[in-house]
């Protein structure tokens, strides 16, 4: 084995962490038998030389002794170097890939096309494995003959052909996803694979096939599912509960699920558990074999593959059937868009006596209401009931839910309230290193700006160091956070105007921003004096917006301003200028300040002090031909402002609507911005071209910010205040902004 792997150049090469000379060390570890080795060296190859996906020279260079080594039942654990193989070579690259990738990105596409190429050659190998002993193999070969052979009739035939004989069940499902995997590459066979997938759906197979043959067929070929998909799911579910499978019937799965081996998974939600340190992102838990869940032969080492292994096999000890969570996440994405259908389906698993169901059906409802607009009250009902839950991991999961939802969370309101007074424990999340944050269930509750939420944030505001996003839940609540103004002025008045001073003093700044508080002006006066250098500047900005916040409240910093205002050409003056004008309404003071900033060489400087200029209405009419000259720049958010701002100062829609409907198809981003402006503007003439564009928002069923593989915490609040404001500017209803 590994015959010429010494006469390979491998220092001449490079893997994502430098030289790739130690790439023979870890293909030698693949065949290893000690398993701490084999985890250890395929750490390696997806950590380095298959880095987040990648292909260098390196990767293709290990391709022939890849095969080496699947090649070879003496090697153990062949269904993870199977897995990799599939990911080396599975990447597409069709014309319109082409087309997006610059001059910089050649090598890099072209190593990917090598890479596809030379693992498709030897795809041939992945036939004599369909069969092969070892069943961890035997889960890996399906999924890649589907993506990398070249003749997918073969293909499929052999699939077919195997299902009946093979005898663990979670290897019959990874047949079923190979022939779904077939009918999306090929979709000239989607028609025959829709006809076996509807057979196999309808015989007396056991429930965990029919739900695989049922989540394939709603992925390749969504018009070919029953009309009662919903009940026969749900019937299936309870067969499934009923007759659960023991863990030793179910195979053995060699190797671990690779990055983006699987299908893709608009529906999941990271495992909950301590929450993440602020500003990271959770890492989701790679699902474990199932054999390595039932032998317990999960190998702890220090690799993220260990650790990974490790989480999932936590996540699916107990369960039955481990990978039923994958099915309907699969059949979700499937359904797309039927709501009404993914809705009915996650309200009957919600009431599933399985906890770990629940589990699946909260994180899976947060995906859903994440992505598509709909009606959701019995949804969000329900996901509230599970606060309630003994088990931990099912509440923290719902409140994480809820937390995302906002106004949508109002169904819950008495559930959150009822988890907060039963946990005062998860009012404050505190961390290894970084500022503490608020517990889910007080930001959900805060969010709804429900009053209930002001007891835990009257604590948070006791503890020695702050919960870093205590104002903004201030800010949610509005008046009904009144009584925590003494508090957070004291605790403001107690903060060291030192380095550390923009951590410790920002959320108060913004509570009290959020409050209007004038009253706290001396406070605020005492953090803009005396902010040091290291970030001076953010903490000076968040001063001048919590005094421009008070607004004639705040007369006392009206001197102090003045003086800011007067040294044109800084971040200092335009938010000097813009609370100024909110606290004395003195035009003549801030327009100069104002102009100024329009001119400025950054984009971010103009764009505040178009905003601020917006303000002033008529008073800054003066620089409507600055403002109008904007509208042909480069960056289309300063092009959007400025836009904003002529309307403001000049009362002239014409020439504004034009560029803000532009920019509206430009970039989705943009929309709440326009729309805010829209709405402010009275209403939308019928049959204008803006009228058209806001009804064709108001009848999209998915969220105007619903990305593929990601998502951010406020997209569901930011998508639903789109609606309001597309409503009230079809309406004509007010003058003001949805909050």
């Amino acid at each position: 084995m590994f015959s010429g792997i010494d006469e390979v150049d491998w220092a001449s090469m490079e893997h994502a962490y430098g030289p790739a000379d130690d790439v023979p060390e870890l293909l030698r570890g693949l065949a290893s038998d000690d398993p701490a080795v084999r985890e250890a060296a395929l750490d390696g190859m997806y950590g380095a030389v298959h880095h987040q996906g990648d292909v260098y020279a390196c990767t293709l260079a290990c391709i022939p002794f890849l095969f080496e080594l699947v090649e070879d039942p003496g090697v153990q654990d062949r269904g993870g170097v199977v897995e990799l193989l599939t990911s080396i070579g599975g990447f597409d690259l069709d014309e319109d890939d082409e087309a997006e990738f610059d001059e910089d990105e050649i090598e890099g596409a072209a190593n990917y096309a090598m890479a596809a190429a030379a693992v498709t050659a030897g795809a041939g190998v992945f036939f004599e494995l369909i069969a092969d002993e070892d069943p961890g193999v035997r889960l890996a070969a399906p999924l890649a003959l589907a993506t990398l052979h070249r003749h997918p009739v073969r293909v499929l035939a052999l699939l077919r052909e195997r299902l009946p004989v093979e005898p663990e069940e979670e290897v019959r499902l990874a047949l079923v996803e190979a022939a779904g995997r077939v009918a999306l590459r090929h979709r000239p066979l989607a028609e025959r694979v829709a006809e076996w997938l509807n057979r196999l759906a309808g015989r007396a197979h056991s429930p965990g096939l029919r739900l695989a043959a049922l989540a394939q067929l709603a992925r390749c070929s969504p018009d070919g599912l029953p009309g009662d998909v919903v009940p026969v799911v749900a019937g299936l579910l309870r067969e499934m509960r009923s007759a659960p499978e023991e863990c030793g019937d179910r195979g053995d799965g060699g190797g671990h699920a690779p990055p983006g081996a699987t299908a893709a998974r608009e529906d999941d939600e990271p495992e909950p558990g301590p929450d993440p340190a602020p500003d990271t992102e959770p890492v989701e838990p790679e699902a474990v074999t199932a054999a390595e869940t039932c032998r317990g032969e999960h190998v702890t080492t220090p690799t993220l593959v260990g650790q990974l292994r490790s989480w999932g096999a936590q996540e699916n000890a107990g369960r039955g059937a481990p990978w039923a969570a994958d099915l309907l996440r699969t059949l979700h994405v499937g359904l797309d868009d039927r709501v009404g259908d993914r809705t009915a389906l996650l309200a009957d698993q919600l009431r599933s006596p399985d906890r770990r169901q629940r589990i699946d059906a909260v994180r899976m409802s947060g995906g859903l209401i994440r992505a598509w607009r709909g009606p959701y009250e019995e949804l969000v009902a329900l996901v509230g009931e599970q606060l309630s839950d003994p088990e931990p991991r099912l509440a923290e999961a719902a409140s994480h839910v809820l937390e995302e939802l906002f106004g949508l969370a109002a169904p819950a309101a008495d559930a959150l309230a009822a988890r907060l007074a039963a946990d005062p424990g998860g009012w404050v999340k505190t961390w290894a290193s970084g500022p503490p944050g608020l517990g889910s269930t007080v930001k959900a509750l805060a969010r709804l700006g429900d009053a209930r939420a002001v007891p835990a944030l009257a604590a948070a505001l006791e503890l020695p160091q702050v919960a870093h996003d205590v104002g903004f839940a201030v800010g949610h609540l509005g008046a009904a956070a009144r009584p925590l103004t003494g508090a957070l002025r004291r605790r403001l008045a107690e903060v060291a105007l030192d380095e550390g001073a923009y951590d410790r003093a920002s959320p108060l700044l913004a509570g009290l921003t959020g409050l209007r508080a004038g009253e706290a002006a001396p406070e605020v006066l005492r953090v803009l004096r005396g902010a040091p250098e290291y970030r001076g500047e953010w903490l000076r900005t968040a001063a001048l917006r919590a005094l421009g916040s008070f607004g004639p409240a705040a007369r006392e910093a009206v001197p102090e301003l003045r003086a800011l205002v007067r040294r044109p050409g800084t971040a200092s003056a335009t938010e000097a200028a813009e609370a100024l004008w909110a606290i004395s309404g003195d035009a003549e003071a801030v327009l100069p300040a104002l102009t100024e900033g329009l001119r400025s060489d950054q984009v971010h400087d103009r764009r505040a002090a178009a905003v601020a200029l917006g303000t002033l209405g008529p008073r800054a009419a003066v620089v409507a031909p600055l403002l109008r000259g904007l509208l042909a720049h480069e960056e289309l958010w300063l092009r959007v402002d400025a836009a904003i701002a002529l309307w403001e100062v000049s009362g002239r829609p014409e020439e504004t609507t034009e560029a803000l409907l532009t920019a509206w198809e430009r970039s989705r981003h943009v929309r709440v911005r326009v729309a805010e402006c829209l709405a402010r503007m009275g209403p939308v003439p019928q049959g204008s071209a803006a009228a058209h564009v806001l009804r064709s928002e108001l009848a999209s069923v998915r969220r105007h910010n619903a990305m593929d593989g990601g998502y951010g915490s406020h997209d569901i609040h930011e998508d639903e205040k789109l609606l309001a404001l597309c409503r009230q500017a079809l309406r004509g209803t007010g003058k003001g902004t949805t909050t």
